[in-house]
């Protein structure tokens, strides 16, 4: 490689001298950091955060999946990624679509920009959704690998760099909702490390366990074990080891443990009349079961005959609604990119989810738990951890505050050099 740095989005990277290893916990609250630490069971962070550098940061809106994750790699907001859920109408088609599909993704990634410049790069995600878009313009032919958990089975060289994924790792097939399905990610990223040695690793979870159980559970706090024990090996093979999440994580349930939900297509049906506007639910993907497609942040498009401003005055006052945005606002105070925006943005307090019509919501799926999801600006609030001590320059620009989680690659290699 002849390049000292490469230039993306706006940030010039320095070639890093050692292995980058970026880890994004989904769903992982810095709640669970701080219960981890009381309970003395995240030794490995601990250090990190003590002899490293530690700062709770603020993520992308809304606090979901596919935004975030975006966000981290290309080092930019979804005004500029054009990635700003995990599911979005098409008003072209009037066709709701799952925002996977690498066109969509308007910026280069760390991980397609370093592939291109010579670097080797590990890309591992949890599930699929996630992989075709973070493999956009990645060059597979140097010894890269971008793979997932889920289709760990199906590996391909021409499509994942590496083939015979299971054996390499040494582990059947994880169950799609499971913690091992996170686990796999981790066992996969240190295994590529000890073998291949790339200089860039990124590696996402999956949020199962965050859905199911509160910070200082005992399953809760036996997921986080098991996760800083591997970053600890991480580190000790000689990475540097960054970890973020995508989202927070909330409790959304009453007293009684029943979701406190706003079903809000039923509501303004009722107000402005069936069909005459539909609610989108951003949080959509193809795995609701732990959550019932039920978040804290919603899109409102109008159809013909129905202005944003007759959608807001039907809902203002709602009891768990906290704020109300036209498209323009939302893209002025969310940095959502204007063409993808519903006409009317909605957004739940900290204790209320909203969802469409109530018939359209199955929450069989929680299994007698109480419903903890996301989506809110009260979850974008997300851990930033970096296992080195920060440069001069770097150290005063964490001590300012007002850190975003996509300049964790940024802090990561060029902070620590």
């Amino acid at each position: 490689m002849t390049d000292k740095t490469i230039d993306l989005n706006g940030t010039a990277y320095t070639l890093p001298a050692r292995p980058v290893a970026v880890v994004c916990i989904d769903g992982g609250d810095p709640e669970y950091i701080d219960a981890g630490v009381r309970d003395g069971i995240i030794p490995n962070i601990e250090s990190f955060m003590k002899n490293g550098f530690y700062a709770v940061a603020q993520g992308s809106m809304p606090s979901f999946t596919c935004p975030n994750n975006m966000s981290i790699v290309t080092g930019t907001e979804p005004v500029e990624h054009g990635i700003s859920g995990n599911f979005y109408l098409d008003r072209k088609t009037g066709e709701p679509v799952v925002m996977t599909d690498p066109e969509l993704l308007r910026k280069r990634s760390i991980m397609s920009e370093f592939s291109r410049h010579g670097s080797r790069v590990v890309s591992i995600t949890a599930k699929d959704k996630l992989r075709k878009q973070l493999q956009k313009d990645m060059d597979l032919t140097g010894g890269s690998v971008s793979m997932s958990s889920q289709y760990a089975d199906r590996c391909t060289m021409k499509d994942n760099g590496i083939e015979n994924a299971l054996e390499f790792v040494g582990q059947p097939l994880p169950d799609m909702y499971s913690a091992e399905l996170s686990l796999f990610v981790l066992d996969a990223g240190i295994k590529l490390l000890e073998d291949r040695r790339p200089d860039i690793l990124y590696l996402s979870l999956t949020d199962f366990i965050q859905h199911t159980h509160a910070p200082g559970t005992p399953e809760a706090n036996r997921f986080y074990t098991d996760l800083d024990t591997r970053f600890g090996r991480l580190k000790e093979l000689g990475a540097i080891v960054a970890l973020t999440a995508d989202h927070g994580m909330g409790d959304k349930a009453d007293a009684d443990g029943n979701p406190n939900v706003i079903w809000l297509q039923d509501i303004l049906d009722d107000a402005v009349g069936a069909g005459a506007c539909r609610v989108i639910c951003p949080i959509t993907d193809a795995f609701v079961g732990h959550h019932g497609a039920l978040g804290g942040f919603v899109r409102v498009y109008c159809n013909d005959g129905l202005d944003a401003e007759r959608v807001i005055e039907a809902i203002r006052g709602t009891p768990g609604i906290e704020k109300i945005l036209t498209a323009k606002a939302a893209c002025r105070e969310l940095e959502q990119p204007l063409d993808r925006e519903g006409d009317v943005a909605v957004l739940a307090d900290k204790f209320t989810v909203i969802g469409s019509r109530a018939v359209d919501h199955d929450l069989s799926g929680l299994k007698g738990h109480r419903l903890r999801t996301h989506g809110s600006l009260h979850e974008a609030n997300v851990p930033f951890v970096i296992s080195e001590p920060l440069n001069a320059a770097y150290a005063e620009r964490g001590a300012a505050g007002g850190l975003r989680s996509h300049q964790l690659f940024d802090f990561a290699i060029n902070g620590t050099s």
